[in-house]
C-alpha cells in the first residue's frame, strides 16, 4: 500500500476512473474503506461498483491499483423520478403554498419504450421540488428540481408548464400548473433545472425541516436530511464527495456520467424524490439529489448547480 491516505487514493482514482467506467458492468467509481468479509479495515481503496460481482467487470478489476487496493461492490443506480401510465395516477399531498421537499413534475406526457419500461406507452413523471432559488441577474422566484424530473427527455423546451400536485399524483394539467421549465444543466456533476414560479405563494424552507439557511458544502462523515416526495424526511451521513457514476437517463438522452457527486450510505430516497436538496444540521444546503438504489444514494454539490444555473438559493433571514 502506498503511503498518503485518502489524498493519494483520490489521485489514483481520478486516474483510472476512466479505464474502470469503460469495462462492462462498471456503474462507478469512487473512494472508500476497503471491505472483507461484510467488515470495514480501516484502509482507504478504490471502490468500483458492478451490477453484478460475477460479471466479467468483476474479474477485470485489478486487485490493486499502483499499491491501492480496489474493493469490488455490487450495485445499480437509477436516475429517481418514478413514472406511471395516465391510468394509474393516484391521489398525493397538495400544498396551497410550495416550499421544498412537495411532489412536482411535467403538464406533459413523456413517450418512453423498452427496455427503459416494459411497454411502450405515453408516461407521466413526477419528481421532487427542492428548494427556491432566484436568477442571478435579476429578482425572481423560481424551484429548484432535477433535470431528469423537469425535462425528463431531449423533446423538452424552456416554456413547458410544470405542475403540483405532479400528474402522477393526481395533478390537473392546466388547473394545477405552477410554474414553467426556465433553465436546465446536465453536464459534469450537475443533473439540475430551474422552473420560473407562476404563484406568489412560496415559501424559503423545506417541509418538516425548516427554513433554507443558505449553502453549506458537503463533507465527509456529515450528517444530512431530506424530504423528497416519495421517501418523506429521511437522513443519512455522507461517506464521500468524489464519486463519479453513470446513470441511464434514456428517452433520448441515454447513459450519462456525473462527476464529484455527494454519496450517502444506507437507505435514504428512492424513485420520486429526484431533486431533493440535501441539507445539514443548520438546514444549509449541501446537495441536490438525483438517484441511487435502495444501497445508497448520489446528489450533485450544490455550488456547481447554482453555477450551471445562474441562480442563488432564496433563503430566510435569521430572526
Amino acid at each position: 500500500m502506498v503511503g498518503g491516505g485518502r489524498e493519494v487514493v483520490s489521485a489514483i482514482k481520478r486516474l483510472v476512473e476512466g479505464d474502470f467506467l469503460g469495462r462492462p458492468g462498471v456503474v462507478g467509481v469512487d473512494v472508500g474503506e476497503k471491505v472483507v468479509g461484510g467488515r470495514g479495515t480501516g484502509v482507504p481503496a478504490v471502490v468500483v461498483f458492478v451490477r453484478e460481482k460475477r460479471d466479467s467487470a468483476q474479474f477485470t478489476i485489478p486487485s490493486e491499483v499502483l499499491g491501492v487496493p480496489t474493493d469490488v461492490v455490487e450495485d445499480t443506480f437509477y436516475p429517481h423520478h418514478t413514472l406511471a401510465s395516465p391510468e394509474g395516477v393516484s391521489g398525493a399531498e397538495r400544498h396551497d403554498v410550495l416550499a421544498g421537499g412537495i411532489g412536482i413534475g411535467p403538464s406533459r406526457a413523456v413517450r418512453f419504450v423498452p427496455p427503459d419500461v416494459p411497454e411502450a406507452d405515453d408516461y407521466l413523471v413526477a419528481g421532487t421540488l427542492g428548494a427556491l432559488v432566484t436568477p442571478r441577474n435579476r429578482r425572481r422566484t423560481m424551484a429548484l428540481t432535477a433535470f431528469h424530473v423537469a425535462c425528463v427527455d431531449d423533446a423538452w423546451a424552456v416554456g413547458d408548464p410544470m405542475v403540483h400536485p405532479s400528474r402522477v399524483d393526481g395533478g390537473h394539467p392546466y388547473r394545477d400548473q405552477i410554474g414553467v421549465l426556465a433553465r436546465a444543466a446536465l453536464a459534469g456533476s450537475v443533473d439540475a433545472a430551474a422552473i420560473l414560479l407562476t404563484t406568489p405563494k412560496v415559501r424559503a424552507e423545506v417541509f418538516g425541516v425548516g427554513p433554507v439557511a443558505g449553502r453549506g458544502k458537503a463533507k465527509i462523515g456529515q450528517r444530512v436530511r431530506k424530504r423528497g416526495r416519495t421517501t418523506a424526511l429521511t437522513e443519512g451521513v455522507i461517506a464521500s464527495t468524489e464519486a463519479t457514476i453513470t446513470l441511464d437517463f434514456g428517452a433520448g438522452l441515454g447513459v450519462r456520467t456525473l462527476r464529484d457527486q455527494i454519496r450517502v450510505e444506507g437507505p435514504f430516497a428512492d424513485h420520486g424524490d429526484s431533486g431533493a436538496v440535501l441539507l445539514d444540521d443548520d438546514n444549509r444546503v449541501v446537495g441536490l439529489y438525483c438517484g441511487g438504489s435502495d444501497k445508497r444514494g448520489f446528489a450533485n454539490p450544490i455550488a456547481d448547480v447554482l453555477d450551471q444555473l445562474d441562480v442563488d438559493l432564496i433563503a430566510q433571514p435569521s430572526t
